[in-house]
């Protein structure tokens, strides 16, 4: 029986093994490569800038990364959300990119493409690019990033994402503290559309976390919330987020 045409119930424990599968295995060139990593995780929410992609409901994570040359990998994220309002009832979102990356001095600098697809809906998936520089300041992090995508008709627009972080590891402790913040902002030309990724036009987010980490385990919580006001902020005001993990 198609996919698209499952009963709900077994719709969603379809895409869960499909899910656990893509997220615990990595292609067969993969096995022969240094350095390959990945990471399943439960998360009770899949928030992004400040916006809940899973309309405040737990979800379910896995990365790979798979390096190809030198400063360069090729990245995947699955996860699931089981029936999105934001992104058109979507019951995933995965997550296809490359990364190269490079240091210089104590700079490191790093440019990115990433496609979003969104399996268990129509015409939502979209692109973007973007590029980071970060510097060590002995433990501590501090790091600069944008994403631009560009004018797509999923997103009623372009999307511009201008962010700010700094990260720090506790001495003599498994435990790192993190804070952020970020402005989103676009031109708009289908405004339905366009409040996907922007409910309230030009507006910030940011957030602060703390994070554990003993062997392949790590566990976390983050605090979330933006500017955005009114009826849209649905899904988009204070959040405290969880998350339990292991590394592979």
């Amino acid at each position: 029986m198609p996919f698209a045409i499952l009963p709900p119930i077994k719709r969603k424990a379809a895409l869960a093994c499909a899910f656990l599968a893509s997220a615990g295995a990595s292609p067969a060139f993969a096995q022969y490569a240094d350095g390959v990593s990945g990471t399943m995780e439960a998360a009770s929410e899949e928030r992004r800038r400040g916006l809940s992609w899973s309309d405040g409901d737990p979800v379910l994570r896995g990365t790979l990364s798979v390096p190809v040359a030198e400063g360069l990998s090729l990245d995947g994220v699955a996860v699931s959300l089981w029936g999105s309002d934001r992104h058109g009832g979507a019951d995933a979102v995965v997550d296809l990119g490359a990364t190269y990356a490079r240091q210089i001095g104590g700079w490191r600098l790093s440019a990115e493409g990433r496609y979003h697809l969104f399996p268990g809906s129509a015409d939502q998936a979209y692109g973007e690019i973007g590029a980071g520089a970060a510097f060590l300041i002995g433990p501590a992090s501090i790091d600069f990033n944008g994403s631009y995508a560009p004018r797509q008709s999923s997103i009623g627009g372009d999307n511009l994402y201008l962010s700010a972080s700094a990260t720090m590891g506790l001495p003599g402790t498994p435990l790192t503290i993190s804070a952020r913040i970020g402005r989103s902002s676009g031109d708009v030309q289908d405004p339905a559309r366009a409040m996907r990724l922007r409910p309230d036009g030009t507006y910030w987010d940011y957030g602060v976390g703390v994070d554990y980490m003993k062997d392949r385990w790590f566990a976390g919580l983050r605090y979330a919330d933006s500017s955005i006001a009114g009826p849209a902020s649905r899904h988009a005001g204070a959040s405290l987020i969880a998350r339990i993990g292991l590394s592979l």
